[in-house]
């Protein structure tokens, strides 16, 4: 691999610029944070294409023997480095890899499980491009660096040269980049659910029967908005607004062929390093408000609230059996139960969970062992997952999903596909929801929706809630 120090470059510039390029991955930290939030990562141009839908993968449009999380191993394979090690201080925190997403409908290939009556069809099951080009941001120190890996040439001379073109073709299009003005809202849209009021309600009250009866304990349901675009929709210019109105440590931009994903997902999922796992589960929200001595005892409550803590802790005990499954022995721990985050227009309760992979193990095992997020379907898990496609009707494509990166140095680290829209040139699709416990009040859980979807909608223009 090879690498490039230069200037340093907002990283909406650097997007903005790398979009002359096709396939543009910009994952955000448009929150800083010390440790979620130190760098943002952007790449273009990928040499390859996986997909995954209706049971066929594909890379580059080819065929690819096995199902969908086999075949994408298969795919990344010939590009595998070694791991960082503690000798290599200065080495990129992402060398190259796949950057894309799963969709939650993939967790229905991996367990035995309802499939829902209606898709749209927006979203494969899952997408990653791959990479050999990146710019990463360190937001702590400043430091913009370009790596190139030479990928998918093999012969040493012939990799360094393709490393030094990308790295000088890069560098050209990220000189002197500024930040256009910012993107002025556009019109309205007219936003429509697939649930009233009354029929949000009355599926919460679904959910609680079920819960009466003995299925589960707890589920999460969620409204499903979609709205028509206007000609020459920007959507890289929605994500600039999106990540001003609702800035998060999980941002994301994705542009694929037919599909652009905006996300500020405050959750991470998975993140592997080596061995070492952590999970980040967020379940409780409340509404920020203005006054800071009244948003303070908001979130205290919050802490405080018994059905916020016990839909977090049960979402906890799900997470460590499944990681249970693939960790190391007596390796599962929670450094954090319960904890408070803050974000622009909501407090949550996070907790942290980590453990220490299987040496047979890898991202791909992971990713089988515990997807889709016990945080966004519910416990017992699989059941939950059955009373959502239920209840839902409609196929949650990439809502609840991951986005995220698997590294060539088979490092993994992706987000929830929450406070996220996918949209192609005709159609955005936004979704929002809740967990859902004994304990639920209906008409606070859909405003809860609201409060979540508000921050998204706002991005879309001034009027954005729209027509519900």
């Amino acid at each position: 691999m090879w690498t490039r120090q230069i200037p340093f470059v907002d990283p909406v510039a650097a997007a903005e610029a790398l979009a002359a390029l096709p396939g543009l991955a910009f994952l955000d930290s448009a929150m800083h944070h010390e440790t979620l939030g130190r760098s943002s990562i952007l790449a273009a141009d990928p040499f390859g294409r996986f997909r995954y839908r209706d049971g066929r993968a594909t890379l580059d449009g080819r065929p690819v023997p096995g199902g969908g999380l086999e075949a994408l191993r298969a795919c990344l394979a010939p590009y595998r480095v070694a791991p960082e090690t503690a000798a290599e201080p200065d080495r990129p925190g992402f060398p190259g890899g796949a950057i894309g997403y799963f969709a939650y409908d993939l967790g229905a290939r991996l367990e035995r499980v309802a499939c829902p009556a209606r898709r749209a069809g927006l979203c494969d099951d899952i997408a990653f491009n791959l990479y050999d080009t990146i710019l990463e941001i360190d937001h702590g120190t400043g430091r913009c660096r370009l790596i190139a890996t030479g990928d998918p040439e093999t012969d040493r001379t012939t990799r360094e040269r393709r490393a030094q073109e990308r790295l000088d073709r890069f560098a050209g299009l990220l000189a002197g980049a500024r930040p256009s003005p910012e993107p002025a809202a556009g019109p309205a849209l007219a936003w429509a659910s697939n649930f009233t009021r009354a029929g949000y309600e009355g599926a919460v009250e679904r959910v609680r029967d079920y819960i009466r009866a003995g299925d589960i304990y707890q589920s999460n349901i969620a409204q499903r908005f979609t709205a028509d675009l206007p000609p020459g929709f920007d959507a890289l210019a929605l994500y600039r607004r999106l990540r001003a109105t609702n800035p998060a440590t999980f941002g994301a931009y994705l542009a694929f062929e037919d599909l652009r994903v905006a996300s500020s997902s405050p959750e991470r999922f998975l993140k592997l390093s080596g061995r070492a796992i952590e999970t980040r589960p967020i379940k409780g929200t409340v509404r920020r408000v203005a006054d800071p001595v009244a948003d303070a005892r908001r979130g205290a409550a919050l802490q405080a609230d018994r059905k916020e803590r016990a839909e977090n802790i049960m979402i906890v005990d799900l997470l460590r059996n499944d990681l249970s499954r693939i960790c190391e022995p007596h390796s599962v721990r929670v450094p954090v139960l319960c904890g408070l985050e803050s974000y622009a227009s909501v407090h949550h309760l996070v907790s942290v969970v980590t453990g220490t992979l299987k040496p047979d193990m890898d991202a791909i095992d992971l990713i089988a062992a515990t997807f889709p997020g016990g945080s966004i379907t519910g416990a017992p898990k699989l059941r939950a997952m059955d009373i959502i496609t239920e209840i839902e009707g409609d196929a949650r494509e990439l809502y609840c999903g991951a986005i995220g990166a698997l590294g060539f140095d088979g490092s993994l680290d992706t987000s929830i596909a929450i406070r996220t829209v996918f949209m192609d040139d005709r159609k955005a699709v936004l979704q929002a929801g809740g967990g859902v416990t004994l304990l639920s009040d209906p008409a606070a859980e859909y405003e809860e929706t609201l409060t979540k979807a508000a921050r998204v909608f706002q991005a879309f223009g001034p009027d954005g809630e729209g027509d519900r």
